[in-house]
């Protein structure tokens, strides 16, 4: 089986045992996954969630930043601190 045809065949409980798997560094039967298994998971449950899942629910998605943001500018009545040795 190709890695496309795996994909293919792939749906959100299998998807979800794989990012479990991840997470855990481990498969259900307790046997380590290898650095190698680790990163096509990974590829895997990122390409099926590319093509099933809106962008805001993929795995990573991080909500772009606004000027409503508390960490972005500093605010009108914000003051500088400046260090004083």
């Amino acid at each position: 089986m190709s890695f496309e045809q795996l994909l293919k065949s792939l749906n959100s409980e299998i998807v979800g045992s794989l990012k479990r798997a991840i997470e855990l560094g481990k498969w259900p039967n307790g046997i380590a996954l290898t650095g190698e298994q680790r990163s096509l998971c990974a590829e895997a449950v990122a390409n099926w969630e590319s093509v099933h899942l809106s962008r805001e629910k993929q795995v990573g998605y991080v909500e772009p930043k606004t000027k409503k943001d508390p960490c972005v500018g500093r605010k009108d009545d914000e003051q500088v601190v400046s260090w004083v040795r």
